[in-house]
């Protein structure tokens, strides 16, 4: 009885750790509808679980930097973003800047990231890509350890 009390306090004990150490880990996201990932990322920061970017996040990706909590997002030295105008299709089939969307995206990103867009001309058609050193000085790093990532700093 003594082994099946210790084997579930263990079991408990590390259930509750994976909980706590919960991990969503972007690598290789284009993006889509603004609304499917702001439902994503609403539910995502409810939870309370942190965000790797460790690859590329572009397009509608980047709400994550808005709705998750900056201090529960780190970057690896892989992490790129990439930023552009929303757009939706016009009357002939041909994509057209929707700017009242393009608005709220801008708006949804931290000040740095809104700064570094703006004195890149803002978003427009054309996707800008933020990655390397610029990236990490706005966001902390974070690494891979046995199977795991952890942050550093905070």
């Amino acid at each position: 009885m003594k082994f099946v009390t210790g084997l579930l306090a263990a079991v408990l004990l590390l259930a509750g750790m994976g909980a706590s150490h919960a991990v969503v880990r972007i690598v290789d996201d284009r993006g889509g509808r603004i609304r499917t990932y702001v439902n994503r990322y609403q539910g995502l920061r409810s939870s309370g679980e942190s965000v790797v970017i460790d690859g590329l996040c572009a397009s509608a990706c980047t709400i994550v930097l808005g709705a998750v909590p900056y201090d529960k997002i780190c970057v690896t030295s892989r992490a790129t973003l990439g930023f552009h105008a929303a757009w939706d299709f016009g009357a002939n089939g041909r994509t057209i800047t929707d700017h009242e969307a393009t608005m709220m995206l801008y708006s949804m990103y931290p000040m740095p990231v809104r700064r570094w867009i703006a004195a890149r001309g803002g978003l427009t058609p054309h996707m800008i890509i933020l990655r390397g050193k610029v990236l990490k000085a706005m966001y902390k790093p974070c690494y891979l350890d046995a199977g795991h990532y952890f942050a550093v700093g905070g």
